[in-house]
């Protein structure tokens, strides 16, 4: 079960006009699903390329891995809080399981501001090949050119198709990357997409130059739940009505899911090497 811890990059943010599908319009954040009102889904942290411990969760959740895809015999989800790759070793094998089960309806997924990142590498524009971008840039560049090509296209339909964030099982339920504030379900503009690709920040930096993240879900009141990730904690974090099953498996602590509707968190460890500086802790 959840521990209740009631103690609890962006990159260029001027990237709204850069494309239409870098900014979604309202309305297109819901999905009603058939027996919606009993939906049974496990929704997994940020993976970061971490493919070995992603099938490895999969299967302690009760997954049969099928053409090379994690199927539930009881018909369970997996959803997808977005950062799929970068820094770890097979953001490429992740992306394409995570884009065949997006199609097969077995995958619910947004997207984090890694994926954003890769979506605008994708159109060619001109990104920083850094903070972990430079890895599956190098997977890719390893590869024939219809192999790129098939990885690209693939991963600009799945971005281009997928909501900022999903409101799900009549509201109970609402998946971000980094959060969203209650005030801001149902709607969509520059503000809301920045605050959930990048959490609740104001420009300012820390002594090592990362952005200053405010804590957001400390302030949260709300009854349906908010599961997100991008902060990387050492174990998932329940505060209020908000979980955080960002657990740092890139930086060596776990990859973890959270089952709805039990409200149950299930982890496995990473094979990563163990990066302390990059966990947050919360007074």
């Amino acid at each position: 079960m959840l521990q209740d811890n009631r103690t609890g990059t962006p990159g260029n943010t001027n990237l709204f006009s850069t494309t239409r599908h870098l900014f979604r319009r309202a309305g297109q954040h819901k999905i009603e699903l058939e027996g919606a009102s009993s939906m049974k889904i496990d929704i997994i942290g940020d993976i970061h390329g971490c493919m070995a411990e992603f099938r490895k969760l999969t299967e302690k959740l009760g997954y049969q891995w099928e053409n090379g895809m994690p199927v539930h015999p009881g018909g369970r989800l997996l959803g997808f809080v977005g950062d799929l790759t970068d820094r770890g070793p097979a953001s490429l094998e992740v992306a394409d399981t995570v884009y065949r089960l997006w199609k097969k309806k077995l995958g619910l997924y947004v997207p984090g501001n890694h994926c954003n990142k890769l979506y605008r590498y994708f159109l060619g524009r001109n990104v920083q090949q850094k903070h972990g971008l430079e890895t599956t840039v190098a997977e890719l560049e390893a590869l024939p050119v219809k192999e790129r090509e098939r990885h690209s296209k693939q991963f600009m339909e799945l971005y281009e198709k997928s909501p900022l964030y999903l409101v799900l099982d009549g509201g109970k339920l609402v998946t971000a990357h980094a959060g969203i504030r209650r005030k801001d379900i149902g709607k969509m503009n520059k503000s809301v997409q920045t605050f959930i690709l990048y959490g609740d920040i104001n420009g300012e930096t820390n002594p090592d130059g990362t952005p200053v993240r405010r804590d957001w879900a400390k302030n949260d009141e709300g009854e349906g739940w908010i599961v997100y990730g991008h902060t990387p904690v050492k174990e998932p974090r329940l505060i209020g009505h908000t979980v955080n099953i960002d657990t740092g498996c890139v930086f060596g602590g776990k990859l973890t899911a959270l089952r709805y509707p039990e409200i149950e968190t299930v982890s496995v460890p990473s094979s990563m090497p163990y990066v302390e500086e990059k966990f947050r802790t919360f007074a």
